[in-house]
């Protein structure tokens, strides 16, 4: 990796929130950035105002060119699209040395492929990894302390990703588990659903925190399962997100499942968003990928997002499991 540390750009693919935040990010690691919008007009106003209105009050350095020209010499390229939209992004890439960072989370609907799955289908033997951790762009942005991992088995390519970005407020760690990091991603924007249902129904901090906890153990068998190591279970990318997630007002996750709990319809949830919610499109998909693996709290907000049963059956259907020992 260090004959690519000499190039001190970054490309950052997808001008949303988070990937805003981690340009700005990169730039306090002293890196030159280039970051792209696919609306042309997009990137001409937030080029122009220097802000991006998914940031609001967020003033972005002059160190960030912002283009709707996918870039082609970096010494990495950051993927912050939706997971959904990876396969379409990641295609038009050009071939180069330039390692591929991944920082979406989720499952891709149909062919259930976590991200590092669809790159190395579409870049079979370029360097790639995942960054994943309880990270809100807001707070990136703004500059705050936070962690996160970079997952990758790969260790040189660990390390040269984490120089690129990291500083000592935003402190990355190095992780040799890309797929229990990736299903850690996936799985807890699927939980805090749950979790946000569960308080927007009424039935409290308790049950919440029982809901939380469960649907950790499920992530674990599902980690397990697709190969991965337990144990990432209980670090940044699996137990750390998940706590942000389901905990986080800010979470849109956790929100849409806190409006479905008080009785609104997914339908005007999503009709009222401008931003993609992962956890509803990942749902269906990770249960697919799931097949065999026990995960009643993923299989029921399966089911709530594609309107076979209400949240209140579905909080009534897990409360009715068979007793059993933890």
């Amino acid at each position: 990796m260090n004959n690519r540390i000499a190039n001190n750009r970054i490309a950052v693919v997808g001008a949303g929130a988070w990937g805003t935040a981690l340009a700005i990010q990169a730039v306090r690691a002293g890196r030159d950035v280039v970051l792209w919008a696919r609306d042309p007009a997009r990137a001409a106003m937030i080029a122009e105002n220097r802000q991006n209105p998914r940031l609001p009050g967020i003033a972005l350095p002059e160190a960030i060119e912002v283009t709707s020209l996918l870039p082609d010499d970096a010494a990495a390229i950051l993927l912050v699209v939706p997971t959904q939209h990876l396969r379409e992004i990641a295609a038009r890439l050009p071939r180069g040395p330039a390692p591929l960072l991944v920082c979406a989370k989720g499952v891709e609907v149909g062919t259930t492929r976590l991200p590092l799955e669809i790159l190395a289908e579409l870049h079979p033997g370029r360097p790639a990894a995942v960054l994943s951790g309880p990270n809100f762009a807001a707070e990136i942005a703004r500059g705050l302390p936070a962690a996160a991992v970079i997952a990758a088995a790969d260790a040189d390519l660990r390390e040269h990703l984490a120089a690129l970005l990291a500083t000592p407020q935003f402190r990355l760690y190095g992780n040799d588990d890309p797929v229990g990091a990736q299903v850690g991603g996936a799985a807890k924007n699927v939980i805090a659903i749950a979790a946000g249902a569960v308080i927007g129904a009424g039935l409290g901090e308790n049950a919440r925190a029982a809901l939380i906890t469960r649907g950790l153990a499920e992530l674990s068998r599902l980690i397990v399962a697709l190969g991965g190591k337990a144990e990432t279970a209980t670090g940044l990318s699996g137990l750390g997100d998940l706590l942000l997630t389901c905990t986080g007002p800010s979470s849109r996750n956790y929100s849409l499942g806190h409006a479905l709990g008080r009785g609104e319809t997914l339908a005007a949830i999503l009709a009222g968003r401008s931003t993609v919610t992962e956890g509803v499109t990942t749902a269906p998909a990770l249960i697919a990928r799931a097949s065999g693996v026990e995960m009643p709290v993923c299989a029921a907000v399966a089911a709530v997002v594609a309107g076979r049963i209400t949240v209140t059956q579905a909080m009534t259907a897990l409360l009715a499991r068979p007793r059993r020992d933890e």
